[in-house]
């Protein structure tokens, strides 16, 4: 049988570029691991943090050193040019598998992309990448579809840089909407960047301010005491819910920090809640993969309010970390599913969506 040709698309023009190369080099490792070495002919590809697309031969450096190259000292007007000029080797690819974490990456723009190469990539389409990674609209579909979640305030840029009347008439409405403590928060980045957790209104100005620089859309979200617990789906149109795990640290909140400094964060799988309260979270996994038109994997995030025995769903990420010992694959290891056989499903998943969207390809307009 012969081998399908992987595209591991990777780095990116984001804030976690360096994660990328992390979850990069484990499913590298899973591509060639036994199993899947006899099935796929792996071909790596790294994008620079200026956009730059380079092919095989450093692509495979990075995955071996871990580091980033530092950008370019081309000129803009260079840069602009060379953004489009993709490596050779791109010709070759039968499925694609990007694992570019952030903006530019996991939120429909690179999705798009991939879309028009008409080749099968892993993961979740323009829509669901997109409404997956704004938060804004995430919430709102999510409220459509009548999943409970935590109450919010959108806020935009020119609400917060305008005249001071707009901006204290903002901040009273976030105060009497949901009180402190709050979490404002950018609406399109990941990874907990730019994520402030306030408890009073000269923190929230300095927060809003904050945030601001990083995105002309932001949220605030009313804190809660609470679990937090996630759940791993994988599937395109019949998808499934792994277990659930929960996610524990000794820092105020989950930042970014936290999230990427060993011995930070711990995670207990399986998480130890009621019965009922597990499977409660599992459909409502499945239900808000399905409400954003997700596809092929995703992490769902709750909130666990014991005291009232409350569940609320925080947001989805259609493409979590994956490292070998990140929460998405760790969910699935303990749901019987190794890194090496769940790294293989993703790439037949994307096989699968795309002959269900182009089911007579030879058929051209």
């Amino acid at each position: 049988m012969k081998k399908q040709t992987i595209g591991l698309l990777f780095g990116g023009c984001s804030g976690e570029h360096e994660v990328s190369i992390v979850s990069a080099r484990a499913i590298a490792g899973a591509l060639t691991a036994a199993g899947n070495a006899e099935k796929y002919h792996l071909i790596p590809f790294y994008i620079q943090k200026d956009g730059l697309w380079q092919g095989q031969q450093i692509a495979q450096e990075i995955l071996r050193s871990g580091k980033p190259l530092p950008i370019s000292n081309s000129s803009t007007a260079t840069l602009a040019g060379k953004r489009w000029q993709f490596p050779a080797e791109v010709a070759q690819v039968d499925v694609w598998f990007p694992i570019l974490h952030g903006p530019n990456g996991e939120d429909g723009t690179v999705q798009g992309l991939l879309k028009l190469m008409q080749v099968p990539f892993v993961g979740s389409g323009v829509l669901g990448s997109a409404v997956g990674m704004d938060k804004i609209a995430m919430k709102q579909i999510f409220a459509q579809a009548g999943l409970p979640q935590v109450k919010y305030v959108p806020v935009t840029r020119s609400q917060i840089w305008s005249n001071p009347c707009i901006y204290s008439k903002l901040c009273d409405q976030i105060e009497a909407t949901l009180g402190y403590p709050c979490f404002v928060k950018p609406a399109n980045l990941g990874s907990s960047v730019g994520i402030s957790k306030v408890r009073n209104r000269t923190q929230l100005e300095t927060a809003l301010d904050n945030a601001a620089t990083y995105d002309r859309r932001l949220i605030v979200e009313a804190g809660v005491v609470a679990r937090e617990v996630e759940c791993a789906v994988l599937g395109n149109d019949q998808p499934k819910a792994s277990v659930v795990g929960e996610i524990t640290y000794q820092s105020d909140f989950y930042d970014y920090e936290t999230k990427y400094t060993t011995g930070k964060a711990d995670l207990i799988i399986p998480a130890l809640l009621p019965p009922a309260i597990t499977e409660q979270i599992r459909d409502l996994a499945l239900q808000a993969f399905r409400a954003i038109d997700a596809s092929g994997l995703a992490r769902v995030d709750f909130f666990y309010m014991e005291s009232t025995q409350e569940v609320f769903v925080n947001e989805i990420n259609t493409l979590p970390g994956f490292t070998a010992t990140s929460m998405y694959p760790e969910l699935w290891k303990e749901s019987g599913l190794s890194f090496v056989e769940l790294v293989d499903q993703l790439v037949q998943l994307a096989v699968e969506r795309h002959e269900a969207i182009n089911p007579n390809p030879e058929i051209t307009e």
